[in-house]
This record gives C-alpha cells, structure tokens and sequence, in this order.
C-alpha cells in the first residue's frame, strides 16, 4: 500500500506519541517538572469536540493516557487575571485581590497624583506599555495607581498580589520557574516578593480585537493568523525555558514553566461556532494549530529524558460567551453608564464591563437606589444584580456585580466580535482541564466528573511535585481542596495517615 506524505506523517506521529504515552504502572511515577498551559477561551466541549473529529491528534492521545476533568469551572469574574491568578495561587478574588485587568482601589491613590486623594483606578492591561531607551516593552510607571502608606509609590501588578503563589513556593524550594503571557504587566506572577518567577518572557499581543476601529496591522489579535504565529514563537520559547532549566542546578528540587495560547480565543471572537454550537472550521483549525504546538512541546520533553516525570496542566483561565451565534447581543456599554449616571448622578467611580459588568461607587449608600433603577431598564441585558457584603470593608470588592443574559456583550458601537468573556455563564466559566504525564498512564478514571474549581489546579500541581500546598495562603483562607481523586496525595495528609 502506498502512503502520502499526510498518511504517513500521520503514522509517523502515532508512533511518536505511543513512545510517549506507553502503558506504565497503575501508580504515577514521582514527579519533578510541571509545566501549566492556558489556552484561553478552551471551553470543555471544545475539548470534547475536537478529539472527537481528531481522534489521532496529540489532544486525543493524552487524554487517552490521562484524565479530563469535564466539570470545571474557572473563577468568577471570568477574567484572564482572576482566571489565571486562581490556577496559580489557589484563589479566588477575594483573597487575592484581583478582581479585574482593569479595577479599583478605593485606598490607593491615582496615578501621577501627591496621594492626598484616596481612591484609583487600578489598572493592569496593555495600556501601560511603555518602550525603554532599547526598545522594549516596560510598564510605564507614571501610569500606575500610588500606595500612600507606603511613600507614594507606584504599585505595580506583583505588588497588588495579596497572596504567594506556586511560583513562589517552587522558588523558595530552590526550583526552576519560568512563565510566558501576553502583557508587561503580568508581571504580576512576580508575586509579592517580586522574583517568583526566574525566566519571565512577556510579548505583547497587542490590544484586544475591539471590532472595525482596531485593525492596525500592529494588532496581533485583530488575525487568526497572526495570533497562532505569536503561540508558535512562545511555544519555541518554551521549549528553549524548559531546556534551561534542565541545565540549572537544583538539588533535587522541582520545577514548573508554563505558558498562555490566544489562538483559540482570538478565533472564538473572529470567526466564532456554527448556528447549534459546534466548531466551526475557524475553531477546528485553531484547536489544530495549537495541537501542533502541544506535540512539539511533548517531543522535546521525550527529547530531554523528562517526559515521565512532568506533569502536562491543559486548562484556561477562562471560556468565551456565547457559543450558540444565536444568543449573541450587543450592547452599547455608554447606555448603561448613562443608566448608572442617571440613578446616582457622580457616584460612578469605575465601571468594568466586557459580557459582565463591576461597579464601584464614591458613595456606596446608594446601591439601593441604582439597583432598582438597573432592575427596572429591560434593555440593559441584566439577568442578576449582587452586591457582595465584603465591599463593606475590602478596598477593591466591587459594591455591585452585573450578571447579564448569555450572549450579552458590552461595548462600542459597531463591534462585531462573537464572543466576549468576563461575565458567570456557563460559557463563560466551563473550561478544559487535561492533566496528562507523557511518559505513562495516570490511574482512572480517564474522565473525573465531579465538580472543581480553578483554584484547585494549584494545590494539586504542588502535592504532585512533593510539596505543601498549604504554602499557599490563598489555599489556607479558602480552603482550597486538590482536585477530585487526585492520584497524588498532599504530603500533610500522608503524613497524618502514617500516623494513624
């Protein structure tokens, strides 16, 4: 029989990963490596979808060998900074503080201002991006908020973090850390000491694909195209890290690299599902894309002699809303802050909104009135009205939450984008997880259905890696649990039952 070239690269790869994913032990071996990948907008039907079209592809293959967790759900707001804080620190915003790219602080002070004015917008997106005299990209520090009770000085994202990370604990174990994400100001996984992580490489994206007023062709993400050719070069780079790391000494001690994907995301905006929810053929190729990325990254694990001992995470820091084309509604964020402005003339100190919306007030005694007065506008998309009682007392808790219908998207006028994330529907907050060890099977079951949260990923990748997640703090405020039926226990809890 004769093979073309696609028939036999195809067979080529099914052997390559056999060698990589061979039936070992009932038990997982020891872990030493981790390596943590976003891929942002990553719902778990798509995880679902897609290996079912493509049941040789790399995707396929792992979870095979691995465990789906099909109940996930990431944190709420479905933000890509809470998204991904809540994977790596154990928490959710109320402990960490992070509710948004873009929040408020009613202590701090504004940026450029001499700190007698309390209150500011606290502001970690794109927008801070300055170039240095060699050319790269930094956070320009006049756009930061002021800390007044520490000098006046600037607070950039790390210093915001209220809670370590597993960044942090791996370093502090004289592990490797390394991470790749799409701003300067993710800096934030610097952690509150600043050094957490070791290798940190953030290329910026580009602002965020806002419709017919942002096609520069500077934008990455205004391109499917464009946007998996910046994965691909953070997947080299990657590769490159965890090669590094190989070379470091470390006695022993563990480590963790990672990286975020906006193929997918940026594709759900672009080009979006079919009418009854599947991938459109803009999806299935940038799901595709991606697995490409993900087999190089297996082949260099093998490569390295490292595929049996690291951990894969494939998860998201959060979904994108709506995937039924059906339910998708713009609508113009302007009337809304006019609605605002008119219920509590003035009061408005930032509102945040994307398919959800975050209000915070000047004078937080007129929530009454500007809840009665949302309930009352039909037209605003407004499914659900909280205000969380912790804004009583935390500087950043928002004094209201907006929960819209599904497939509500606030915005500009003439946006077209698909899909948005933010808000707390199911599509926005139903993500992947796969975790998977290359080298071997995991114990079954292969698909977990019990519910979890984001913020279990991080307990659960430090008890694999012979840590405590109780080194968490964010784990010690909520009490985070590991992930259901987690093969590898916490060293606290063996210890215990050695004792008993």
């Amino acid at each position: 029989m004769l093979l073309n070239n696609h028939t036999l690269s195809r067979a080529l790869r099914g052997l390559l990963m056999v060698g990589l994913c061979h039936v070992a032990a009932a038990s997982p071996a020891k872990v030493e490596h981790a390596v943590l990948i976003s891929v942002d907008g990553m719902h778990a039907s798509d995880l679902d979808q897609f290996i079912a079209r493509h049941p040789q592809s790399t995707l396929a293959t792992l979870a095979a060998h691995g465990r789906i967790y099909s109940q996930l759900r990431t944190v709420y707001p479905s933000d890509s900074f809470p998204g991904l804080l809540a994977m790596i620190t154990g928490g959710q915003p109320k402990s960490t503080g992070i509710w948004y790219d873009v929040s408020y602080d009613r202590r701090l002070a504004p940026a450029g201002s001499d700190c007698k004015q309390h209150g500011s917008v606290l502001r970690f997106d794109e927008t801070l991006d300055q170039r240095d005299p060699a050319g790269q990209l930094v956070i320009r520090e006049s756009a930061l908020a002021r800390d007044p009770e520490q000098a006046c000085q600037a607070v950039y994202p790390h210093a915001a973090l209220r809670v370590n990370s597993l960044f942090d604990v791996i370093h502090q174990a004289g592990g490797a850390t390394a991470w790749q994400d799409k701003h300067p100001a993710y800096e934030i996984v610097q952690g509150p000491s600043g050094h957490a992580v070791d290798d940190l490489q953030l290329p910026e994206i580009g602002a965020n694909f806002e419709g017919p007023h942002d096609h520069g062709i500077d934008k990455i993400t205004a391109s499917i195209a464009k946007t998996a050719a910046y994965d691909r070069l953070k997947m080299q780079t990657l590769i490159a890290q965890i090669k590094a790391q190989l070379q470091r000494p470390r006695h022993g001690a563990p480590s963790i690299a990672g990286m975020n994907m906006q193929v997918l995301n940026v594709a759900q905006k672009r080009a979006g599902y079919l009418a009854d929810g599947r991938l459109s053929p803009g999806l299935d190729q940038a799901m595709l894309d991606l697995d490409g990325q993900l087999h190089q990254l297996l082949v260099a694990l093998r490569e390295q002699g490292i595929a049996s001992s690291t951990l894969l995470i494939i998860s998201a820091k959060h979904g994108n809303s709506p995937i039924l084309p059906s339910r998708l509604q713009h609508i113009d964020v302007a009337r809304l802050r006019q609605a605002i402005e008119a219920a509590t003339p003035g009061n408005l100190a930032q509102l945040t909104a994307d398919d959800g919306a975050l209000i915070w007030l000047h004078d937080p005694r007129q929530k009454a009135a500007l809840i009665a007065a949302l309930r009352a506008r039909h037209d605003l998309g407004i499914a659900d009205i909280e205000a969380p009682a912790a804004a009583a007392t935390s500087a950043r808790t928002p004094d209201l939450l907006l929960h819209t219908q599904a497939g509500v998207i606030y915005g500009a006028p003439g946006e077209d984008k698909k899909a948005e994330h933010g808000g707390d529907s199911e599509d926005d907050r139903h993500v992947a997880l796969l975790v998977a060890l290359p080298g071997q099977d995991l114990p079954p079951p292969r698909r977990q259905r019990s519910p979890a949260l984001s913020t279990s990923i991080a307990p659960s990748i430090l008890s694999a890696l012979g840590l405590s997640p109780a080194s968490l703090q964010a784990v010690q405020q909520e009490q985070t649990p590991l992930l259901p039926a987690w093969p590898w226990p916490s060293p606290a809890s063996t210890a215990a039952a050695s004792e008993r």
